[in-house]
C-alpha cells in the first residue's frame, strides 16, 4: 500500500477553499475566521496532515532544525543537557540533530560539516577533549552561522556561552574533603586543553591554598579522553598509589564512575579514600564507596543554550554583544 502524504492543495480541494486560506488557517492567522479554522484543523486532523518540512524550508530559507554535538550521549550530564535542549526546541517548532564526537576532534569537525551541509539553522556544541583548532568554526561564524557553546568552551570566540561555576564547584568539593581531615588530596581530571579542566584545577588549587596545604603536582592525573577508556583511569590510579593519597577530587561523570568501577573490582586498598566528584549520575549511589557529588544544572544549561541559539537564529539584525552565562553547582554530601 502506497503511503499518502497529503498536501495543502488536497485539503483545499476537499473543502473547496483556496490554498492560501488553508495555509493561513493552519498557521492560526488572524485573517481567517474561527469557524473556517475549525473546519480546516478538523479535516487536517482527520487525514493526519503534516506540513512538508522541505517545502517549508525552501520557502522560508530555514530548515527549522538545530544541531547539537556532545562527546557521548550515554554520559549522564550530556543526556540531561539534551533533554533541556529538546524541551525548548520542540516547543519552538525546531527539530534537533544529535551527534557524538567520542572525544575526537576529527569526528567533531566531520559532524559539523555534515550538519551544516544539511542546512541546520544553528549549532550547539561542547568541544571534544582533542579539540585545539577551531578555525573552521570561526569561518562558519564569519559567514553568519549561529553557534552557541556550552560546558566546554573556547576562550577567543565571540558568541553566547553557557557554563557552570566550575572553579567554585571544585573549590567546594576540595574544601569538603579538607574538612574531613584529608590533606593528601589527589585530583583526577580530563584533557589539559579543556576549559573545564583548567577551571576545576584552579578551584582545587585555591582550596588547598586557603587551607595552607602545599600543591603537589604528582597528585594531579590527566585522562586525555575523560574516562571514556577505563585503561587511562587504571593507569592514573596505579600512579597515584605510588605517591600516597587519602582523598580524591574527580573532575567529571565518566571519570567518577570509572574510578568507582576500577576500585571495586581491583586489589587496590582504596575503599577508605574519601571521594568528591563532578557527577550527575545516580549510579554512584550503588557503589560501596560513598561519593560527595558536585551536581550541575545540566537540564537548565540545555534550556538556556537553546534559547540563546534561537535568539541568534531569529535575530533581525546581527548580534554583536555576547555574554557567558554561569550557573551554580550544588554540593550533595554523602559522608
Amino acid at each position: 500500500m502506497k503511503f499518502e502524504n497529503y498536501t495543502i492543495k488536497d485539503i483545499a480541494k476537499a473543502l473547496n477553499l483556496s490554498t492560501s486560506t488553508i495555509s493561513r488557517a493552519l498557521r492560526d492567522s488572524y485573517e481567517i475566521s474561527p469557524e473556517t479554522k475549525k473546519v480546516v484543523l478538523e479535516y487536517a486532523e482527520k487525514i493526519n496532515y503534516r506540513a512538508n518540512p522541505i517545502a517549508r524550508s525552501l520557502k522560508e530559507r530555514r530548515s527549522h532544525s538545530i544541531g547539537i554535538i556532545v562527546s557521548e550521549i550515554a554520559n549522564n550530564f550530556f543526556s540531561q543537557v539534551i533533554n533541556g535542549v529538546e524541551s525548548i526546541a520542540y516547543d519552538k517548532d525546531f527539530q534537533i540533530i544529535i551527534s557524538q564526537t567520542h572525544e575526537s576532534s576529527e569526528r567533531e569537525r566531520l559532524n559539523v560539516e555534515y550538519m551544516t551541509s544539511r542546512s541546520i539553522d544553528g549549532l550547539l556544541i561542547a568541544l571534544s577533549s582533542e579539540t585545539e583548532d577551531i578555525s573552521y568554526l570561526h569561518k562558519l561564524k564569519d559567514r553568519g552561522f549561529p553557534i552557541v557553546f556550552f560546558d566546554r568552551i573556547p576562550q577567543q570566540f565571540d558568541t553566547y556561552k553557557v557554563i557552570v561555576n566550575n572553579q567554585q564547584g571544585a573549590y567546594d568539593a576540595t574544601q569538603h574533603l579538607i574538612k574531613q581531615g584529608k590533606h593528601r588530596i589527589a585530583h583526577l581530571t580530563s584533557s589539559k586543553s579543556l576549559s573545564i579542566t583548567k577551571d576545576r584545577l584552579d578551584g582545587y588549587k585555591k582550596a588547598l591554598m586557603a587551607n595552607h596545604i602545599e600543591f603537589d603536582p604528582r597528585l594531579v592525573k590527566y585522562c586525555q579522553y575523560g574516562g571514556l577508556h577505563l585503561d587511562e583511569i587504571q593507569k592514573s590510579i596505579e600512579e597515584l598509589v605510588q605517591v600516597d593519597f587519602d582523598a580524591i577530587f574527580i573532575s567529571g561523570d565518566k571519570l567518577t564512575t570509572g574510578y568507582l568501577h576500577i576500585v571495586q573490582r581491583s586489589n587496590f586498598k582504596l575503599q577508605e579514600v574519601a571521594i568528591a566528584g563532578f557527577t550527575n549520575s545516580n549510579v554512584v549511589d550503588l557503589f560501596t564507596s560513598k561519593v560527595t557529588a558536585i551536581r550541575q544544572p545540566a537540564f537548565e544549561m540545555g534550556k538556556i543554550a537553546t534559547e540563546l541559539l534561537i535568539k541568534l537564529i531569529e535575530a533581525k539584525h546581527p548580534i554583536t554583544e555576547f555574554e557567558t552565562q554561569i550557573l551554580p553547582t550544588e554540593l550533595i554530601k554523602n559522608d
